[in-house]
This record gives C-alpha cells, sequence and structure tokens, in this order.
C-alpha cells in the first residue's frame, strides 16, 4: 500500500493559525528536506524556552530562528509528531526564497567593504589635514 501523500498548505492558510490556541508554524528548507508545516499548539506549554518564542514565529515561517539556536535531534523528533503538511510554495515564493538564501550566503552584495573603504577614506582624510596643519604652523 502506498503512502497517503502529504498535504499541501499555503503561507497564507498558515498566516491563519497565530494563537496561543491555533499555533501553526513552518520550519524547513532545501537543506532539511523542505518546508513543512506544523501544528504546535499543544507543545506551547511543554517548549523549553517557553511558549512566548514560539508565538514570536506563529503564523509565519520559523526556520531561521529554528536554526539559529541549534536545536537537539529530539527537538527534532518532537517537531515531527506536530507535522500537519508540507509547505507549498507558489512560483514568487520559491524564487523569493532562492533570493533570500543566495543574499544570506553572499552577505548581501558586499555591503560591509563599502563601510570599511568609507573608514579609510575617513582615516586617511584626517591624517592629511593633521600632516597640513602642522607643516602650516
Amino acid at each position: 500500500m502506498a503512502p497517503e501523500p502529504e498535504k499541501e498548505i499555503t503561507m497564507e492558510e498558515v498566516s491563519k493559525h497565530n494563537t496561543t490556541e491555533d499555533c501553526w508554524i513552518v520550519i524547513g528548507n532545501d537543506d532539511t528536506g523542505g518546508p513543512k508545516v506544523y501544528d504546535i499548539t499543544t507543545y506551547l506549554d511543554d517548549h523549553p524556552g517557553g511558549s512566548e518564542v514560539l508565538l514570536d514565529v506563529a503564523g509565519k515561517d520559523g526556520d531561521e530562528f529554528f536554526e539559529d539556536i541549534g536545536h537537539s535531534n529530539d527537538a527534532r523528533d518532537e517537531l515531527k509528531k506536530h507535522m500537519v503538511g508540507v509547505l507549498k510554495l507558489t512560483p514568487e515564493e520559491i524564487e523569493q526564497r532562492r533570493l533570500d538564501k543566495e543574499n544570506k550566503i553572499g552577505g548581501g552584495g558586499g555591503g560591509g567593504m563599502g563601510v570599511v573603504a568609507v573608514v579609510v577614506a575617513a582615516v586617511a582624510a584626517a591624517y592629511f589635514y593633521y600632516k597640513n596643519s602642522i607643516e602650516e604652523s
């Protein structure tokens, strides 16, 4: 017997479940098997970090927060118990996720180097101003 196909759920639907009485979140990305939808309503009181952190991402994509914390395998196993489906993405949402990932990996286009260049230019200008003011004295 073939396994039952996973239910596809849109982000619009997920966004409607954002309260303590009805709390869904999206966790997952291309590197972890794709975004999945979880109904964590019954888990809110059991979460070791408190329900508040979960409610902050209720009805949203909480994958980045989940991964940044570095959850254990036990936490990932617990999460599986609450899965209600997979996130159905539109072509636009797929492209936006791809761009977000590129920007995260690429550092957002090198904006940090621009700051370094401005600081170096300011230091150089201050040095030349100071050097010229001493020579004129």
